[in-house]
């Protein structure tokens, strides 16, 4: 299967996105945050492994495309993913254990323009 540009329609995007409070006020390595975006990443496409478009965006593994934005801090994640279970977006918040602190969210493989709307506040991550 060709694989769409970019800003194709109907290009299957996986969307990260991650506190930057984390790195930028709590001195979190920025090591120790990007594990926590992939374990979210991980974590969404386990979750939702045989979801069409998971399968779909698996199957074109040269060409995915994931896109990683910022969130302020915890309440601002933890809204998005209030946002998100009521908009019918699956997605994987994922809370750092044992310490009990959520960090990240993924969303499964999807369509932009169908998402794109509910991250629209959120800019890329820095």
């Amino acid at each position: 299967m060709a694989a769409t540009g970019a800003g194709s329609p109907g290009r299957l995007v996986q969307y990260v996105v991650v506190r930057t409070d984390l790195v930028h006020q709590l001195s979190w390595p920025l090591g120790a945050v990007i594990t926590q975006a992939c374990h979210a990443a991980t974590a969404a496409i386990h979750l939702h492994y045989r979801d069409p478009e998971t399968q779909q965006y698996l199957e074109e593994l040269d060409s995915m495309h994931k896109v990683v934005l910022g969130a302020p801090d915890e309440a601002a994640l933890s809204n998005l993913s209030e946002t998100l279970t009521k908009a019918g977006v699956a997605h994987k918040l994922w809370i750092e254990q044992p310490e009990n602190i959520p960090t990240c969210l993924a969303l499964k493989p999807c369509a932009k323009e169908t998402v794109h709307p509910l991250l629209r506040k959120f800019k890329l991550f820095k």
